[in-house]
């Protein structure tokens, strides 16, 4: 089982400086290695940060017999039971990202090894990315360059808008998730009116976070702006199904910066040629639109390739919140994100 939250990941003692290896992709490594991401993390562990493992197989049976925490990013291998077992002093895996479903297994819990995940982290610029889409969405920026491209010095732009604009427009927000939390968080400030969809949620919770709670069709019909972050489950695929798209009203636009899996794509492509409503889409399915789809040259569409979470210095700020984990871990404490078995039936 997991090391309940609050108690000492090792007990009384403190580790000091816990043999530390990394997995993960080569590209991401390079990149990190060449910001120097990883300077802090040599001084709270015994760590060689040149070195990083893309297969466990394939990695030195010496260096994961002495493994005690594995800090881990996109491309970590599997961890299987067979790479456990290579591992017998592994009693921390610590995630330099977001989601943990790519690489932790339920072996990992058997073994009863602590788990933390960067993927407060990664909210931050996902967030930060929905609330410019809401804001640009409802202000029709997109529209109004185009407009004002072709009519270059021509006036009377001012009346092709009437009727947009930011002023107590209303948002629906799908999933409390950090993302969608932290989204809340962001638009409070505003003349926004803002509901929220989560089966877990109850009321109080969303009087808390400043939403309105309502069920997800309500939601859909009465959002000029919906804003997808939901995880990705058997029971969320195509939750934005033709019915469901068919409920959106005129004009109102739809942003997914969660999973592709969770919108049925051929259904919203249809929607956006009749050009009923907009869409922002970072992610898609499948993850690459073919290139004869509509998508790359639609007016009322804005792609973009899946750049909504971290990247380019953006990733450092993840890293440094698992340094962070990996020297609470050495002084004994528990971790600040840590992720349980039971959060990943309803995280990304």
């Amino acid at each position: 089982m997991p090391v309940p939250e609050g108690t000492l990941l090792n007990g009384p003692h403190v580790v000091a400086s816990p043999r530390t290896v990394l997995a993960m992709g080569s590209e991401i490594h390079g990149s990190l290695l060449a910001d120097a991401a990883f300077d802090r993390l040599r001084h709270v562990a015994s760590v060689d940060t040149s070195l990083h493992i893309t297969d466990f197989t394939r990695a030195d049976p010496a260096v994961l017999a002495d493994t005690e925490v594995l800090f881990t990013h996109w491309g970590a291998p599997l961890l299987t039971e067979e790479a456990l077992r290579r591992m017998p002093r592994l009693r921390a895996v610590i995630h330099a990202a977001g989601s943990i479903k790519h690489h932790v297994t339920e072996s990992v819990w058997e073994r009863g090894i602590a788990v933390s995940s960067a993927a407060a982290a990664n909210a931050l610029p996902v967030a930060e990315f929905t609330l410019a889409a809401i804001l640009f969405a409802n202000k029709r920026v997109l529209d109004a360059a185009r407009a004002y491209t072709q009519a270059r010095e021509q006036p009377a732009l001012l009346p092709y808008f009437t009727g947009y604009g930011n002023y107590h427009r209303t948002v629906g927000i799908v999933g409390a998730s950090r993302i969608g939390r932290r989204v809340a968080e962001l638009l409070r400030p505003l003349d926004l009116d803002v509901l929220l969809y989560d089966p877990y949620l109850d009321r109080n919770e969303a009087r808390a976070l400043g939403v309105d709670l309502v069920g997800l069709d309500e939601l859909v019909r009465r959002s000029h702006v919906v804003t997808i972050h939901a995880p990705q489950l058997p029971e969320t695929r195509h939750m934005f199904d033709a019915r469901r798209l068919a409920l959106l009203q005129d004009g109102a636009t739809l942003i997914n910066t969660a999973r592709g899996s969770l919108v049925d794509t051929d259904a919203l492509i249809e929607r956006l040629v009749s050009g009923r409503v907009h869409a922002v889409l970072d992610v898609t399915e499948p993850d690459v639109p073919p290139a004869a789809s509509p998508l790359y040259t639609l007016p009322n569409v804005l792609l973009t390739p899946h750049i909504a979470g971290s990247l380019g210095n953006e990733l450092g700020r993840m890293t440094h919140w698992a340094v962070d984990e990996v020297r609470r871990y050495a002084q004994g404490l528990p971790f600040t994100y840590g992720v349980g078995p039971d959060e990943l039936t309803r995280s990304a």
